[in-house]
């Protein structure tokens, strides 16, 4: 065993040297034996060929942006069909249906992140969210899932991408939840891949003298993850194409939608996106536009003010339209953009990242020091051959949970989770009594294993009551 250990040494050793990196082992022969395995795992873990041309591009030089030579706004599929797309938006939603009964579509969540903004201690997924029953985010997806398959007598395998930091944690969720009445079999949990931070000058920094500091390649990595964890290939295996991809923090979110999955496949899209009309010109979200020919999403911080505030002739902002992160992938598409190494655009940001000095001592920078290298999901678009943009309803499918108080906390999730059951019951019917305000005056929540939508809300009025203030109410 001592002379494999001595051979892997030499070989990483040998490995960094070539890129001018070996100061990555310069603490190896003070470390104990279980911590030059880790370390060793490190390093052989390492494609150093990307990385040297990673530094190259993004870290010893600041890549240049290229300028556009044209802006304009995106096509969209509205909220609600004009007359002439009535007759689309039908077979849209037939095929769409057909897809998913015929087990061509997997759901896909992005789910690494932990509750830490949220003063929680473990995945985010795990969170209470529900105004009623305090059903964790997992679980809000997980019944989304059975309602869905009871409803098309199908399978739809569920993809979660979680993180080294709460991967273990989120499989004991699972397991300890019975996987939330799902098949075990059609759950595929694996950790988001991770980068390397790099001092100003290229160099790999050390977090301990047995581990590289690393940071996660962004949610973009996820399609990475899927393909470097052998999950696209169980994809094919089961004769998955089209992947609804959604984030871990909106419980509103339809978990697959017939229509938007239609749309996209009578278009012969690749990615498609839903999209909302923004707040105001200056909200925190991506924008959607056609740069130079292809469907783009622009940072907020990126978008001129001059186009945030543009407007049509018919007074409209010309980039209305957000970005949600709620995507349907084919699954051609993600192989094609991994298999000949990763297409996605690295971006570059400058952190400060605590590291391990030559010295051996624990520095914990005052100012930024170091670059961390990650991708976005949204830089797929242009990538893709084809690609729509869907509008949906703000408030029927967008409820997100980012932070502990105020916009988009759990407080304001509840109240929209609240609000939408009020509208569905309502239109099944069912009186809401209301406050001053006008806000429904009563606690509701709807599992989607009662109904999935107000349609089928409608069906089961007769297990409806009257409602009055006040009352706390559960359909499950």
């Amino acid at each position: 065993m001592a002379q494999t250990n001595k051979s892997r040494i030499e070989a990483a050793i040998k490995r960094l040297r070539k890129y001018n990196q070996e100061h990555v082992l310069q603490f190896i022969d003070e470390i104990s034996p279980e911590q030059k395995l880790l370390l060793l795992a490190d390093v052989e873990a390492l494609d150093m060929d990307m990385i040297q041309e990673l530094i190259d591009q993004y870290v010893v030089n600041e890549p240049v942006m290229e300028l556009p030579h044209e802006i304009v706004p995106p096509e969209v599929y509205p909220a609600i069909p004009t007359s002439e797309l009535k007759d689309r938006y039908c077979k849209a939603r037939e095929l769409g249906e057909r897809l998913i009964a015929e087990h061509k579509v997997a759901a896909f969540t992005v789910a690494g992140g932990m509750g830490t903004r949220l003063n929680f201690n473990g995945p985010k997924g795990n969170v209470p969210a529900t105004p009623v029953r305090s059903k964790t985010l997992f679980q809000v997806f997980a019944e989304g899932i059975l309602a869905n398959q009871r409803r098309y007598n199908s399978i739809i395998p569920w993809y979660i991408m979680t993180s080294p930091a709460n991967h273990d944690d989120t499989v004991a969720a699972f397991k300890n939840n019975g996987y939330f009445g799902l098949d075990p079999d059609n759950v595929k949990l694996f950790p988001q891949g991770m980068m390397p931070c790099f001092s100003m000058d290229g160099k790999i920094l050390l977090a301990e003298k047995y581990e590289i500091a690393k940071s996660p390649d962004g949610h973009g990595g996820s399609l990475r993850a899927l393909y470097n964890s052998g999950s696209l290939e169980d994809m094919a295996r089961r004769g998955v194409e089209y992947i609804s991809y959604f984030q871990i923090d909106n419980p509103l979110v339809y978990v697959v939608d017939p229509l938007f999955i239609g749309l996209h496949a009578l278009d012969n899209a690749e990615m498609s996106s839903k999209a909302v009309i923004k707040c105001d010109p200056l909200e925190k979200v991506g924008n959607f536009a056609i740069v130079d020919g292809r469907m783009t999403v622009i940072e907020y911080s990126d978008l001129p003010d001059e186009l945030a505030y543009k407007k049509l002739d018919n007074g409209r902002l010309a980039f209305e339209f957000g970005s949600i992160a709620i995507h349907v992938i084919s699954r051609d598409f993600v192989n094609r953009i991994n298999s000949r190494g990763f297409s996605l655009p690295w971006h570059r940001a400058i952190k400060k990242v605590p590291y391990i000095d030559s010295s051996g001592n624990l520095v914990k920078p005052e100012k930024t020091n170091a670059i961390k290298l990650e991708t976005f999901v949204f830089d797929g678009l242009p990538l893709a051959e084809g690609s729509i943009v869907f509008e949906i309803d703000r408030d029927e499918q967008f409820g997100p949970i980012k932070n502990a108080q105020g916009v988009d906390s759990i407080e304001s999730s509840q109240r929209l989770q609240i609000a939408r059951a009020a509208r569905w019951l309502q239109e099944a019917g069912v009186a809401i009594p209301r406050n001053q305000a006008g806000e429904p005056d009563l606690m509701i929540e709807i599992s989607p294993c009662f109904a999935l939508d107000p349609h089928e809300l409608t069906h089961k009025k007769s297990q409806l009551r009257p409602l009055k203030s006040g009352d706390i109410v559960y359909l499950g």
